[in-house]
């Protein structure tokens, strides 16, 4: 695997994204960095995913070819924005849609947790045991997973408010203009007032934060693979699964890094 490295050569991207895999219980984290527009991981280290094992990356990389990077992909954990704020000024954040949906489904569970403790147990039939219907997209399910969600949404209004709320900010990416997104966030955010959907203000107050790195998706003129780090994410916890658990640490950066390499 090494000599595969050794013939790919050194990176030198334009477009990066940026995740972290967990390699223990515990928070034990690492960093994974991608070449977007080569669809390969090029970068696997740190001892966390902290600002400073994140610096290592861009360190390692050397300012020179830093300077080539225009597009970073994130999700909206801040030590990675400052990390690319402090060495690759000149490149465009963009937060990862995945994550961002990602994030809007747990407040969505959370909506489910308040209505399951707040309701009497003969109410509760209709939550218990419905976290996955509740969470998958409609279209995804099967007939009988939507015969389940119509019953759940039928039987509880603040439910079916949240998850139409959750299903229509997907809307959001379908925006080729930032004035139209921002628009069509400033009608959505209008509509949770009066709806008693306090985790869905966090969130909406949550984008807010981060509109900067959400408009970038709009006005991104970068045709890069956005789900590549998504699929490399769930194939190192394939490889994870099949070892159960890498214990040795660089023979796991090795598998990552050359995998894609089959590819090229």
């Amino acid at each position: 695997m090494k000599e595969q490295l050794i013939k790919a050569g050194t990176p030198a991207p334009e477009a990066i994204g940026v995740d972290e895999v967990s390699v223990r219980k515990g928070h034990d984290y690492r960093i994974v960095v991608s070449d977007l527009k080569r669809r390969r991981a090029i970068w696997f280290g740190g001892k966390d995913r902290s600002q400073k094992s994140m610096d290592l990356f861009y360190a390692e990389l050397g300012v020179k070819k830093c300077s080539k990077i225009n597009l970073v992909v994130m999700d909206m954990w801040t030590a990675f924005k400052q990390a690319a704020k402090t060495n690759i000024p000149q490149a465009a954040i963009m937060y990862d849609k995945f994550h961002v949906m990602k994030s809007l489904n747990e407040k969505l569970n959370t909506v489910r947790k308040q209505e399951y403790h707040r309701l009497t147990n003969k109410n509760r039939d209709f939550i218990k045991g419905q976290k996955y219907t509740l969470l998958s997209r409609q279209k995804n399910l099967s007939t009988k997973g939507k015969r389940s969600l119509k019953l759940l949404l039928d039987a509880n209004a603040r439910l079916n408010k949240a998850y139409i709320l959750k299903e229509s900010f997907t809307q959001l990416w379908s925006y080729k203009s930032e004035t139209w997104a921002r628009k069509f966030f400033e009608r959505w955010r209008e509509s949770l007032k009066w709806q008693r959907l306090k985790p869905y203000e966090d969130f909406a107050k949550m984008i807010e934060s981060h509109w900067e790195g959400i408009s970038t998706y709009c006005n991104s003129e970068d045709k890069v693979p956005l789900g590549f780090v998504e699929g490399l994410n769930n194939k190192i916890k394939m490889f994870q699964r099949r070892a159960y658990g890498f214990k040795d640490e660089d023979y796991l950066r090795l598998k990552i890094l050359t995998d894609s390499l089959k590819e090229l």
